[in-house]
């Protein structure tokens, strides 16, 4: 393996890693049912039944970037927190009960990385996702 595949390996492995935490640490929040998470899906009209489907959605997404099915990790993560980043756009504003913008700028870190996952490996993710289309 020569320096530059090992750079795009390990640049590869960041892209997927940093939403996965990101996505799986989350889960604990939604699924337990914590004041924030509560707070923020009632502002937006999805409590309780959002909260569970976005939460169940995050945690699909983080385990596929995990496996060789990470381009399709990245797209549902993309969808997810596109979503996420709406509504702080729309309804719930970038800071929530006083949280400086973190949930936000965690939202706008996963979308971005996401992205650069799919952009940079878009023949593999593209090939993966007709593989499940024509079946």
């Amino acid at each position: 393996m020569n320096s530059n595949s090992k750079t795009k390996n390990i640049v590869n492995w960041v892209l997927r890693i940093v939403p996965a935490l990101i996505m799986l640490q989350t889960l604990y929040f939604k699924f337990t049912g914590a004041e924030e998470s509560v707070y923020i899906f009632t502002e937006i009209g999805m409590e309780p039944w959002g909260r569970y489907l976005v939460g169940a959605t995050e945690l699909v997404a983080g385990i596929l970037l995990l496996t060789s099915w990470y381009g399709l990790g990245a797209l549902i993560g993309i969808g997810a927190m596109s979503g996420a980043i709406f509504f702080h756009l729309t309804k719930l504003g970038i800071e929530v009960q006083g949280d400086g913008g973190y949930l936000f700028a965690l939202a706008l870190i996963v979308l971005v990385t996401c992205a650069l996952l799919v952009l940079t490996n878009f023949e593999e993710t593209k090939t993966k996702i007709l593989s499940i289309i024509k079946k």
